[in-house]
């Protein structure tokens, strides 16, 4: 009999934040450019203060989130832990969860009080995203959050490489591997943001443990993983904590082992205005793809198609319909 739910997802549950800036607004407020930013809340409040007459989009988010909707979306069955403020933007965020068919703990009703997590993502004319994120209530994400019996019934779990930052949510991510491991569950995670491994590479690796079924990477986190700036290096590295994995490289497509064999994904060519969810969108159909029976090069092409559409808007989500005509294509 086939598991309740496709992928089981564990990450940071925060209300994403879009605005269009300029370069000159993000060096006048000392925001450095293209990377995620842990931010305490005055800091963050400063900011958002001198956004306040800028056009804003808000959608619940956090990267894992991302992935998990996508899957949604595209027609699987996904189900979302993490942990949100009994407040006026976690009313929002379980709310935007539930519309987007995603399964989650959130719905037993049991928020404390706080502060929901909440992250501004910069978009730059380049199409480049800086994200300045205040983790909230979801810096005390834990194994509380956590729920045993959708896990085990999931065919995959992915683990967002942002809990690395929190010690709680840190011990909940290695919790949630062993109980997939015990449980027959493959294990995927994504690596997230090139300064999480930079700053945080023990803490990943603690989190991959004896290796998994799965890694998402982009280039420049792949080569900081392996210390390098040879590629080939860093794909050699990677072989040795996952059994197979997907390295994307912007405009030059994908690279996808399968356990066997390297495919070269190549990837459309577009105008990008903003990578913000590019990612996130990548791991989510590919992980779709790979649970309904798609070979690793099917799933690639299918993602490379997902990720290279949704450069070309704004925001870390297509309409429901635009991302399933992509399947049928």
């Amino acid at each position: 009999m086939g598991k309740k739910y496709d992928v089981y997802g564990v990450g940071n549950a925060l209300v994403d934040i879009e605005y269009e800036v300029s370069p000159e607004l993000l060096q006048e407020l000392k925001i450095d450019k293209g990377v995620m930013t842990l931010l305490d809340e005055d800091s963050q409040n400063h900011i958002l203060e001198n956004l306040k007459n800028l056009h804003c989009h808000k959608s619940c988010g956090g990267s894992a989130a991302n992935t998990m909707v996508a899957i949604s979306q595209l027609g699987g069955k996904a189900f979302y832990s993490c942990k949100v403020a009994n407040d006026e933007f976690g009313d929002f965020y379980i709310e935007d969860l539930l519309n987007s068919q995603v399964d989650t703990n959130l719905k037993n009703g049991d928020r404390q009080s706080g502060i929901t997590g909440k992250c501004l993502v910069l978009v730059t004319p380049d199409a480049d995203r800086t994200m300045n994120t205040f983790l909230g209530i979801t810096e005390k994400f834990s194994t509380q959050e956590l729920v045993s019996s959708a896990l085990a019934d999931s065919e995959y779990i992915y683990i967002e490489g942002y809990l690395v930052t929190s010690p709680t949510a840190k011990e909940a991510a290695i919790k949630a591997r062993e109980i997939a491991e015990k449980a027959g569950v493959k294990t995927a995670m994504s690596l997230s943001d090139y300064n999480m491994v930079k700053f945080f590479k023990d803490g990943l690796l603690d989190i991959i443990g004896p290796g998994l079924d799965l890694i998402f990477a982009n280039e420049s986190e792949a080569l900081e993983l392996a210390d390098t700036q040879d590629f080939q290096v860093a794909v050699d590295k990677l072989k040795t904590l996952s059994k197979k994995f997907a390295i994307t490289r912007g405009s030059k497509g994908s690279v996808v082992f399968d356990g066997q064999e390297l495919i070269e994904i190549a990837a459309p060519q577009v105008k990008a205005i903003d990578t913000v969810g590019a990612g996130d969108m990548y791991a989510g159909a590919f992980l779709y793809g790979i649970t309904q029976s798609m070979s690793y090069e099917e799933a690639g092409k299918l993602a490379s198609t997902a990720a290279s559409k949704i450069v070309t808007s704004y925001g870390p989500r297509l309409k429901t319909e635009e991302l399933k005509a992509l399947v049928s294509a």
